[in-house]
């Protein structure tokens, strides 16, 4: 498959957001899933016969490592993160097959767009995009792979869910995918695979941190109506309660302002062991209950038994492929 094809199937197959918008490709469902992260690459697998998880692995990689990058090449240190690629392909005994591969965060790039009017035809709603972005990315238009889909808008006209990733830097994961003997059939970023982990029945707010990326989504029945990827002053161990607040309230701000309504409630991802030192300060000023991401997804019955071992290591990208694949 090609990687415009791939990442154009692979994107947005997100559970929440295909309750009002249909895919233009059908979603094809590998049974391995790998995910590559700023400090680490996990792999799982699914059985043939089912959605059971079957088997997982994780490796941890070694600092800088990875650069993500929607622009410039993210593969500091290839060696070593095929290295580990190559080893939780192993354990979990991938040879030969299709894979989902999740990428970071920012090596796609993720708009809502809102539309007067919308072409149906795809040579010319492409162009358009192109036009209406061109300006939003740091390389030029025709190294620029785009998926795109329709959602429901708040008022008239309609909004168009777009991704942009630069193809090089899509072909240096996928490359290093098929020096492994495997095909990279869907290629989709991290938190948007994290998206149906979300209970999006009331708006809901997404805080997810991986190394120094901080992507922030904001879901409300079935439609994504924010989407922000930034990179933090500090990682993980680093991070104030403050710090992570100046980033999570534009998105919440502009959320209100758009839909005239607050968010009703934060989801917290990638904060480890410090997740508890954030929930006070952040429900104090946005004004809302705050948790942990997998903590109410397992709260609310989201959450299969069988994938308890990846609650367990945090893989909050891999459960929400999980949830995706038995949708």
């Amino acid at each position: 498959m090609s990687s415009r094809n791939s990442i154009r199937q692979g994107i947005y197959q997100s559970r929440v957001v295909r309750r009002v918008a249909r895919w233009l490709d059908a979603i094809p469902h590998p049974v391995i899933a790998c995910e590559i992260a700023p400090d680490y690459v996990a792999a799982a697998r699914w059985a043939r016969s089912g959605v059971a998880l079957d088997s997982y692995a994780v490796e941890p990689l070694p600092p800088g490592s990875i650069f993500p990058t929607a622009a410039e090449s993210n593969l500091i240190n290839a060696d070593e993160v095929r290295s580990a690629v190559g080893r939780v392909f192993s354990r979990v005994q991938a040879k030969d097959e299709e894979v989902a591969l999740l990428v970071p965060d920012a090596v796609i790039r993720v708009f809502v767009l809102h539309f007067d009017v919308f072409p149906r035809k795809n040579d010319e709603a492409i162009p358009m995009l192109r036009w209406r972005l061109k300006k939003s990315v740091p390389f030029e238009a025709e190294e620029t792979l785009i998926s795109y889909m329709r959602q429901s808008p708040k008022e008239n006209g309609v909004d168009i869910v777009t991704g942009l990733a630069r193809l090089r830097i899509v072909r240096e994961y996928e490359t290093l995918i098929e020096s492994l003997g495997m095909s990279p059939g869907v290629v989709m970023s991290s938190t948007l695979a994290a998206l149906p982990l979300l209970s999006d029945g009331k708006p809901s707010l997404l805080a997810r941190v991986a190394g120094t990326t901080l992507t922030t989504a904001i879901v409300r029945e079935g439609v994504l109506c924010g989407y922000r990827c930034i990179t933090l002053p500090a990682d993980v161990p680093h991070l104030t309660p403050q710090a992570l607040l100046d980033e999570v309230y534009p998105l919440a701000a502009y959320y209100q302002d758009s839909w005239s309504e607050g968010i009703a409630q934060v989801h917290l991802a990638g904060l480890a062991h410090r997740t508890a030192e954030f929930i006070g300060p952040l429900e104090r000023e946005l004004r809302c209950p705050v948790g942990h991401l997998l903590t109410a997804a397992e709260a609310e019955g989201r959450i299969r038994e069988d994938v308890r071992p990846l609650v367990d290591r945090g893989l909050e990208a891999l459960i929400g492929w999980t949830m995706n694949r038995g949708a």
